[in-house]
């Protein structure tokens, strides 16, 4: 009997967005909340703004998935970027997703 090599699959995907309707950090922080709760429900990633955290019209998001299927992650992270890109309170300006296999 041989041993079946188990893979682990990491899909890890940074979002730039524009929040032109915050006019204040505290509306911007109550607009991500309820966006990285959704995403995180939804589709059981982990999901955290990353960077630009005291700008009120930008924020950087990180999200991460794990698995052991690469067309399952490559999935997951399509619907993930549609529903960012559906966003009415909010524009995609750039997108970075990397798969790594473990």
């Amino acid at each position: 009997m041989t041993m079946k090599e188990n893979k682990m699959v990491v899909g890890v995907m940074k979002l730039e967005l524009r929040l032109p309707q915050a006019h204040s950090l505290k509306e911007k922080r109550g607009q991500l909340k309820r966006m990285l709760n959704q995403l995180k429900s939804s589709y059981n990633v982990s999901a955290a703004e990353v960077s630009n955290n005291d700008l009120w019209q930008d924020a950087v998001i990180g999200i991460t998935l794990v698995g052991n299927e690469t067309a399952f992650i490559n999935s997951a992270m399509d619907q993930i970027l549609n529903y960012v890109e559906g966003l009415d309170f909010g524009q995609l300006i750039n997108q970075q997703i990397e798969i790594i296999h473990v």
